[in-house]
């Protein structure tokens, strides 16, 4: 859901990249967690996504969400104009895997990682 959002707002202006939440926690990704967890001294580290699907109902179940301004991306959807929030919409809409039936099926991924003391 949110990479969706971010890759459309940095495609229509480079300028919020720094808005975008994947590069504020770099600690979101396999090796930096694995990283982290050896770095601490644990031994047989592993890593692994979780992923859960999420199913939006149409286009408005997905979108609908960015227009309450509170987090980083609605804040940002709200603070622009009523213009550039179309063309943002727009992007969005065009790059998302939506159904024959409307809906959208996405995955939203978690990293998890153990190791032993």
């Amino acid at each position: 859901m949110m990479r969706q959002f971010w890759d459309a707002a940095v495609a229509l202006d480079p300028a919020v990249a720094d808005l975008d939440e994947s590069p504020r926690f770099p600690i979101c990704n396999p090796n930096a967690l694995h990283a982290l967890f050896q770095g601490l001294g644990l031994k047989q580290v592993e890593t692994r996504a979780i992923d859960v699907e999420t199913h939006f109902k149409d286009f408005d179940d997905y979108w609908n969400p960015f227009l309450g301004g509170q987090g980083p991306a609605p804040t940002y959807a709200m603070s622009i104009s009523e213009e550039k929030r179309a063309q943002l919409r727009d992007r969005i809409r065009a790059n998302l895997p939506i159904a024959a039936d409307g809906s959208i099926p996405l995955i939203a991924r978690a990293w998890a990682a153990r190791g032993v003391k």
